[in-house]
């Protein structure tokens, strides 16, 4: 298995809770906290897997992923988002539309991300 995966997520809490569950899995993890830092993460130490939230600061979900189709074909990307509160539009379906490989509504159970990262192989 020994995917390597990078989390971008810019709550502290939810990254690392991600990347402990995703080790035990047996993952290897590097986390990011907005888009521009997983660009230069993923420079250094190349991940097989983006996991992304959508809504941070500095850096966003989307142009995450539009970097990072450009620079990183082959990465795979999972779009994470609680969404936007006050906003009734899906953004996990517009970052569907830019190139995402998948997408997970927060709050997610762990079951549903490794079977998503499972079939990605």
């Amino acid at each position: 298995m020994s995917k390597r995966i990078l989390v971008v997520d810019d709550d502290a809490d939810f990254r690392s809770m991600l990347s402990t569950a995703l080790q035990l899995a047996g993952y290897s993890v590097n986390v990011a906290l907005n888009g521009r830092s997983a660009l230069a993460a993923q420079r250094r130490a190349p991940a097989d897997v983006l996991i992304t939230d959508i809504f941070m600061p500095e850096s966003d979900g989307f142009e995450a992923i539009e970097a990072f189709r450009r620079n990183f074909p082959s990465t795979k990307i999972i779009a994470i988002s609680g969404g936007a509160p006050m906003v009734k539009t899906n953004y996990l379906d517009a970052a569907g539309l830019i190139g995402v490989d998948a997408s997970l509504q927060k709050p997610f159970e762990m079951d549903e991300l490794l079977n998503l990262l499972r079939r990605m192989q």
